[in-house]
């Protein structure tokens, strides 16, 4: 019972943290509030952005994941002091992505199944990066395996909402460059036995808003969108891995190719 306890949070906890959140998204849904348009006008250039309702409340419940999670954390037993942000990072990643997701969807059956769904990835989010505190706990490689999937999954939906949204390019580039790589950085901090890379996680997330940026305009969908830029983030996200721990360099590229030929290969048959 014991080690139990030590490998997982108290529940109380965690259902007051996904209590909190939800009701967030909950009361983005119910509560209509009109927007503010910022713009900015130049010569040659005219910059007009809507601020609504639904960005404060999914900026907010990023805010609170991300405090809940430290709050969350502090009662682990093999935390002993240490810094909890690195534990922030997919839970708030996963919480905004969420808002964005929830936000598009139509009011209805969808909406409420969206709803439900998000319940389960959050409580399964802080779940895992509660284990993962704790790399000696018997969970850990399934938590870390699992936080990685789910990682790449919510930026592939991530992806697809921008272009369902119809979003314009200023809002994609950086939004496509932060979710890329903190995906990168927190997969590979998980695999690489606790060591940062910044580096790569920069570079991974410039060339994820390259390509972004390159595709906007193409008659794509948004899955063919969405395989075309998770291909690249996955490919270099395993060929960082792989150089980390001096796997030789034809080794290394072997998987990466691999991955991005399936992906770019499947957006094309998607035609």
């Amino acid at each position: 019972m014991q080690e139990q306890q030590r490998y997982f949070p108290d529940a109380n906890r965690v259902g007051v943290l996904a209590a909190v959140v939800l009701l967030t998204y909950a009361l983005n849904r119910l509560v209509k509030a009109p927007g503010v348009t910022l713009t900015l006008d130049l010569p040659g250039f005219y910059f007009a952005y809507p601020l609504t309702l639904s960005t404060a409340m999914t900026l907010m419940a990023s805010g609170l994941t991300a405090t809940g999670m430290d709050w969350l954390l502090r009662g682990h037993p093999s935390l002993q002091g240490r810094r909890t942000i690195e534990h922030w990072l997919l839970p708030t990643l996963t919480a905004f992505i969420l808002g964005i997701l929830l936000d598009i969807l139509p009011v209805g059956l969808s909406w409420w199944i969206g709803f439900a769904l998000s319940a389960g990835i959050l409580i399964s989010v802080y779940l895992a990066e509660y284990i993962t505190v704790d790399p000696g706990a018997s969970a850990y490689p399934v938590a870390s395996a699992g936080l990685a999937a789910l990682s790449y999954a919510l930026f592939f939906l991530l992806v697809i909402a921008f272009r369902t949204a119809g979003a314009r390019l200023f809002v994609i580039i950086p939004g496509i460059f932060l979710a890329a790589g903190l995906v990168s950085l927190r997969t590979l901090h998980l695999r690489l036995s606790g060591r940062w890379e910044y580096p790569w996680a920069i570079g991974i997330g410039i060339v994820s808003a390259q390509i972004a940026g390159g595709l906007h305009y193409w008659p794509l969908s948004p899955v063919q969108f969405g395989l075309i830029l998770l291909g690249p983030l996955y490919a270099l996200t395993t060929l960082a891995y792989s150089i980390g721990e001096d796997i030789p360099v034809r080794r290394a590229l072997a998987e990466p190719g691999i991955i991005l030929a399936l992906s770019w290969g499947t957006a094309i048959f998607l035609r």
